[in-house]
């Protein structure tokens, strides 16, 4: 089986969140796994400046977009460790700038013209190089309309005759949404743009159109599968992936464990594993506290928070407990992330005001990041939603216990501390239902007593979920059966 991932970000060459990590892992753990993989990328500046080995091809050729002929050339670079072939969409007039998606002014208004016309490349550009490809996976929506072409343009491309289209909803949040006179720069006919297909409130939505035109959509958690298809969540799209009934699938991201192991992190002072835990996990806990400036003190509970300063991640309920706690309580916090200045400036008052106790860095730091994951006692992810999340995963294999939302792969990968679960040994984190200042001062009161005053039970906690198993090989295996089955259907027309 040849899979071919379409994305518009791929670790190690383009990244600005998850949806890197995933294009990046996926296709290697699916070339472990059996299956032949490719992919294809915009080769941004970033790209073509990362220092990995990029290679031209004799392939150019132009696309008919905005009333004039866009050329294109595509070069080729193979992900490093594997056999899979990267072919790298290169148009420097579109992605030869700073940022990906936006720059400080913004997002990019000719947003829809580069994805479109990135699109469009693509598909000329597996039809030149003789790809036959039997899954064409698609990721968010700046690769939307490629669903829609294999079921338009079916009878134009002859490797469109057998392909399966999979359209991956990392965050349903963002649809790439435009006016609707931007329709001609899909190349599409103006018949597709109805309430059924492309149109949404009298303008194109290019995650819409990939939802529609797909075979199989899957999303990045079950539990966010099922939000989605409910108005709260569902972000305006929640009829439309309700009806797609069992071709909705949730499949958990995986961990790349050979970056995200305690034993072998070449981020720590001290590596660890479930054997040793609480020897490495003391080491990393004080060089953090001094590095960030608290009190080095290994009985005081250590809460860790690496995210975005955003509204979805819960930054609405933090902000106010840690103005409360930072007086009142003997709790450290070691925070690191970037995001609203609202709340950097917040957050910067309150490390100011009680630099022993709260601990911040108004950065990204990959090392910091690693460092935060092995010290902290608890790892804090009280999301307001969460399509799958990646920290809780890493807190878990790190001995650092999650409080987190039930939401989305939150609920899905944390099981809470609830007395059932602890009688079963299988609880790993402590949960809250209700999105509030409330749910959450509950959890974290929940965690801090059994750290302090139950030992042998935190033990239970930290090493069930240090023995969790979410490596990619897993999810891979998830998305084989997705394939599999959408290859036995017969082609839609």
């Amino acid at each position: 089986m040849h899979v071919v991932t379409i994305s518009s970000e791929m670790v190690p060459f383009a990244k600005t969140g998850g949806l890197g990590d995933v294009c990046g892992a996926l296709p290697v753990a699916l070339e472990a796994s059996g299956c032949r993989c490719s992919a294809f990328l915009p080769a941004y500046r970033s790209v073509l400046r990362s220092g990995l080995a990029i290679e031209p091809t004799p392939l150019t050729f132009t696309i008919y977009i905005a009333g004039r002929h866009v050329a294109c050339r595509v070069l080729k670079a193979t992900y490093p460790g594997s056999n899979v072939d990267v072919y790298l969409i290169d148009q420097p007039q579109y992605f030869d700038r700073d940022g990906l998606y936006s720059d400080r002014a913004g997002e990019y208004r000719d947003n829809c013209e580069r994805f479109s016309f990135y699109c469009r490349a693509v598909v000329e550009a597996i039809d030149r190089l003789g790809l036959e490809i039997d899954i064409a996976h698609c990721h968010d929506w700046q690769t939307g309309l490629i669903p829609a072409y294999i079921k338009a343009r079916r009878n134009q491309y002859a490797w469109m005759n057998n392909v399966k289209s999979v359209m991956t909803i990392h965050n349903l949040a963002y649809q790439g949404r435009f006016w609707h006179l931007d329709m001609p720069l899909t190349g599409l006919d103006w018949k597709y743009f109805n309430w059924e297909q492309m149109e949404f409130h009298g303008d194109l939505n290019l995650m819409k159109t990939g939802i529609v035109f797909a075979d199989t959509v899957t999303t990045v958690s079950p539990t966010y599968a099922r939000e989605i298809t409910e108005p709260e969540l569902g972000c305006g799209l929640d009829s439309i992936l309700k009806g797609r009934g069992p071709d909705l699938v949730g499949i958990v991201n995986g961990v790349d464990y050979t970056l995200w192991d305690p034993s072998t992190d070449c981020h720590l002072p001290q590596n660890y594993s479930v054997e040793n835990w609480r020897d490495g996990k003391s080491v990393c806990k004080a060089q953090l506290q001094a590095e960030l400036g608290l009190e080095v003190r290994a009985e005081v509970p250590l809460l860790g928070i690496v995210s975005r300063l955003a509204d979805q991640k819960g930054w609405d309920l933090i902000i106010p407990l840690l103005k409360d706690w930072a007086r009142s309580r003997d709790v450290q916090w070691a925070i690191l992330g970037t995001g609203d200045p609202r709340y950097e400036q917040q957050l910067q008052a309150l490390a100011q005001e009680h630099p022993t106790r709260v601990g911040v860095r108004l950065e990204f730091s990959e090392a910091v990041a690693h460092r935060i994951e092995a010290a902290c006692d608890m790892f804090l992810m009280p999301s307001r939603y969460e399509p799958c999340g990646l920290n809780q995963l890493y807190s878990l294999k790190y001995g650092s216990v999650p409080v987190v939302t039930s939401t989305g792969g939150l609920a899905d990968t944390v099981v809470d501390a609830s007395e059932e679960n602890l009688a079963k040994g299988q609880a790993t984190g402590f949960r809250f239902d209700e999105y509030s200042q409330v749910g959450l001062d509950s959890a974290l009161h929940r965690a801090i007593d059994v750290f302090r005053h139950n030992p042998s039970r935190w033990g239970y906690i930290v090493e069930a979920g240090m023995r969790d198993d979410w490596s990619w090989g897993q999810s891979a295996k998830h998305y084989k059966e997705v394939y599999d089955r959408v290859m036995h259907r017969e082609v839609a027309c």
